[in-house]
């Protein structure tokens, strides 16, 4: 054999022993997709109804948005008819309804005072701890 030869028989097994590294790492490559492939699919089998559930969830959710909107719109309404109303009931009754308070506070007083004309005095007594103190006294006013 020449040198020629064996440098041919030697890239031949190097070429062959390529190929064979090539080939093994093509099939595992291979493998690979396959399983990826797999996964994919699974999930997107997993992921479309769930997608869907979501989509009526969303869809749920806006109906009831949209019925909280309505009721929030009437109670607002009732509220400024509320408002409205107080401040006509207010405006209405209100001076009349203070002057008769004063008027009957009027006639209490001056009943109370049974006709006299010096003003009705009243002994104040202060509680302190289960004992009663008198109240200071009072100047009579000249007038």
């Amino acid at each position: 054999m020449t040198g020629g030869e064996v440098a041919g028989i030697l890239v031949a097994v190097f070429w062959a022993i390529l190929v064979s590294f090539l080939a093994v790492v093509l099939v595992r490559l291979a493998q690979t997709l396959r399983a990826t492939t797999k996964l994919v699919a699974d999930v997107t089998e997993q992921a479309v109804p769930l997608l869907a559930d979501a989509s009526a969830a969303v869809r749920s959710a806006q109906t009831q948005l949209d019925k909280v909107d309505a009721i929030a719109s009437d109670v607002q309404e009732v509220t400024s008819n509320a408002s409205a109303l107080s401040t006509t009931v207010a405006s209405t009754f209100g001076g009349p309804l203070v002057k008769v308070a004063a008027f009957g506070y009027g006639v209490r007083r001056a009943l109370s005072r049974g006709g006299d004309d010096a003003p009705a005095r009243q002994t104040r007594r202060t509680v302190i701890v289960g004992r009663t103190v008198p109240s200071a006294r009072r100047r009579k006013q000249k007038g």
